[in-house]
């Protein structure tokens, strides 16, 4: 059992809170919370399992469970295990972030050598891009802060309590500088996400340096940046290992369905014969044109919504040799599985009717809620109902600066099937 923390505050959890995190999940819910005092908001607190032959009750004024122990000497004798060492939140629904088994002696340089690690990683592992997420927040044991680079630029999200400070952000901000060395530091704010956790409205904007607009390259293909627009911290960088591989098959003529930016359709310019990319946002078309004229490619970029598209198109006969699915997440919650279901069945199936045979389908999901076996359930309807033959080339996820850490399910979130289909 590691030594007693005096200076950080205690919580104290449930037996259902103390066996998710003895499973390897970092989060705690709020309802698994038994009793937490006066905690500040994100402070780094010692987490404690109340001892099993404690009894509980409900507290009406905080709303939480407090411990009430029915034989005084039996806890004397059995003090609340120590689970670790987390960041506590007093808004959101996750109350607790674990974040260290062991004591955090110098909360400072406990932070500055997890950036050390998270940069080490990518140094190792991630290859043919000067753009890559940095910090993956759970991913990277740094939970509440993402960090992305393009090039010279860093991206950041601050999405919990205890990142938000004005001490945790100098420590992050500074290693980070230190580490990469960008010419400027942009914050790209999601306001419902600082909502959750009742954290200060503020706008997206430079942190540091003059200029947000650079160039940065995956996997040889070029791009343009501004990191004050655009959705995430700018640009999607969790399909660069798929952009690549998808071009491995890519043959003929190719439609890019819900293609933002130009990643997926920029890839497979570089073996197809005809690219079409097709999204409802203007801005990101502009920018993809951009691109295309950056790489001295010739696609087509179609403005419309791609379900009415979609419809049109197999209804009319149209046909490709490749078609790219990538949608935003239909399901944020696990109420929106049904309607989240219908959403991926209608789209693949119009592909599947569009596609000529032999031809390739990739066709991805980000909704954590809708999960791998999900997704190919969903496939697997789609291709009974337009009798299509399909054969699994590959089975993907996100990249790999985009870690997966077993045990935190939410950390493994992209899905990608690049399939055959006769």
């Amino acid at each position: 059992m590691p030594p007693e923390k005096h200076d950080s505050p205690t919580v104290l959890i449930s037996r259902r809170g103390a066996d998710r995190v003895r499973s390897g999940h970092a989060w705690v819910y709020r309802s698994d919370v038994v009793e937490a005092g006066e905690v500040p908001s994100g402070a780094l607190v010692t987490v404690r399992e109340v001892p099993a032959k404690d009894s509980f009750r409900k507290s009406k004024s905080e709303g939480v469970q407090q411990a009430e122990p029915s034989d005084m000497n039996v806890q004397a004798a059995r003090p609340p295990r120590i689970l670790g060492y987390a960041f506590y939140s007093t808004a959101s629904e996750i109350a607790i972030r674990m974040v260290s088994a062991k004591p955090v002696e110098n909360l400072e340089q406990f932070v500055r050598q997890r950036i050390r690690n998270a940069v080490a990683y990518r140094e190792r592992f991630v290859q043919n891009t000067n753009a890559y997420r940095v910090i993956f927040s759970e991913g990277d044991f740094l939970p509440g802060l993402i960090v992305d680079r393009y090039n010279d630029i860093l991206s950041i999200q601050v999405l919990t309590q205890a990142m938000d400070t004005d001490s945790m952000r100098n420590v992050f901000l500074s290693e980070l500088q230190s580490d990469l060395k960008p010419v400027a530091v942009v914050e790209h704010v999601e306001p419902r996400l600082r909502r959750l956790e009742q954290l200060l409205d503020k706008q997206t904007g430079l942190i540091s340096g003059i200029r947000a607009r650079t160039e940065f390259q995956m996997n040889g293909v070029r791009f343009q940046l501004d990191a004050l627009v655009g959705q995430k911290t700018g640009a999607f960088l969790d399909q660069r290992e798929n952009y690549a591989a998808a071009a491995q098959y890519a043959r003929g003529e190719a439609l890019d369905v819900f293609c933002y930016q130009g990643g997926f359709g920029l890839h497979l310019a570089r073996t197809c014969a005809k690219v079409c990319g097709v999204d409802s946002s203007r801005p990101a078309l502009e920018m993809a044109e951009q691109n295309a004229a950056l790489n001295g490619r010739e696609i087509e970029w179609i403005e419309a919504n791609a379900f009415d598209l979609l419809r049109d198109y197999s209804d009319s006969g149209k046909k490709y040799d490749c078609i790219v699915l990538d949608p935003p997440a239909f399901a944020k919650s696990r109420h929106d599985l049904p309607k989240a279901w219908r959403g991926y069945k209608e789209l693949n199936l119009r592909a599947l009717k569009m596609l000529r045979p032999g031809g390739i389908l990739v066709t991805c999901s980000c909704s954590y809620h809708v999960g791998a076996s999900d997704l190919l359930e969903v496939i697997f309807s789609a291709a009974q109902d337009s009798h299509r033959i399909i054969r699994i080339l590959e089975n993907r996820g996100q990249a790999k600066d985009h870690p997966t850490v077993l045990g935190i399910p939410e950390t493994a979130y992209l899905k990608c099937l690049i399939l055959a289909v006769s």
